[in-house]
């Protein structure tokens, strides 16, 4: 069976369902829980950034050059979950167009 294209009317299931994204309000990430999420992300090269609480990167493309990311959760004022998340799933893309 043929998959079918989407388009901007019909986007399908929502980023915050395809990423597992609990609904609510996000939380400001404790220290246990930095501590536990944040060691695979600073691995492939994530680091924090000194005086804000976000996360950073730069990717080196063929195409593009370089695309710099800062995420942070404006909601709860700094890193989240979701910052986490999103995260990964920028690095599972960039797998994808290395």
């Amino acid at each position: 069976m043929a998959s079918r294209k989407r388009s901007w009317q019909d986007p399908g299931p929502s980023f915050q369902t395809r990423m597992n994204i609990p609904a609510g309000k996000a939380h400001r990430l404790s220290g246990e829980e930095r501590e536990q999420l944040l060691p695979n992300l600073r691995a492939v090269g994530w680091n924090e950034i000194d005086g804000r609480d976000a996360i950073y990167k730069e990717f080196h493309f063929k195409d593009f050059n370089k695309v710099h990311i800062t995420l942070s959760t404006h909601e709860c004022g700094g890193l989240s979950e979701r910052d986490i998340n999103l995260a990964s799933y920028i690095e599972q893309v960039a797998a994808t167009v290395s």
